[in-house]
């Protein structure tokens, strides 16, 4: 009688491991850089809440505010960023509101972004993103 061996072999199985492995490898560092983007994304929907009352005082009052610190933002502006832990500073100054960022990753804690407002003739504002000198060009805001 002849014996059936179903299953598979040691080697197809070290195999089916070493290229798991070699994807794994491969993909970990995408991961990170995607984790990093999306918490820089949080960073910069706060950055836009507070640009939305900037672009309502000035509207309101022709002039930008003066808020040096984030607790001048939540007061003057009425913009609570407590729950956001990935800022450790936030000032409007001539309208250009600057944060510092931290809790994201090293490439980009200590850094900072910037954006400010370009009025129109019409009196509407569009609005310029700026960054830290050293901060990475593939993690920079896109657009204006």
């Amino acid at each position: 009688m002849k014996q059936s061996s179903t299953g598979f072999t040691l080697i197809e199985l070290l195999i089916v491991i070493a290229i798991i492995g070699i994807l794994a490898a491969v993909a970990l560092p995408f991961f990170e850089g995607y984790k990093v983007k999306a918490k820089l994304g949080e960073v910069m929907n706060a950055m836009s809440t507070v640009a939305s009352s900037v672009s309502a005082y000035y509207h309101d009052n022709e002039t930008f505010p003066s808020c040096p610190t984030i607790n001048e933002v939540r007061t003057s502006l009425g913009v609570s960023l407590g729950s956001i832990t990935r800022i450790s500073g936030v000032s409007v100054a001539n309208g250009v509101i600057s944060v510092t960022i931290q809790n994201i990753h090293t490439l980009v804690d200590g850094k900072s972004l910037t954006l400010t407002p370009n009025p129109a003739g019409d009196s509407s504002l569009s609005w310029t993103w700026g960054w830290s000198a050293d901060f990475p060009m593939h993690l920079r805001p896109k657009g204006n």
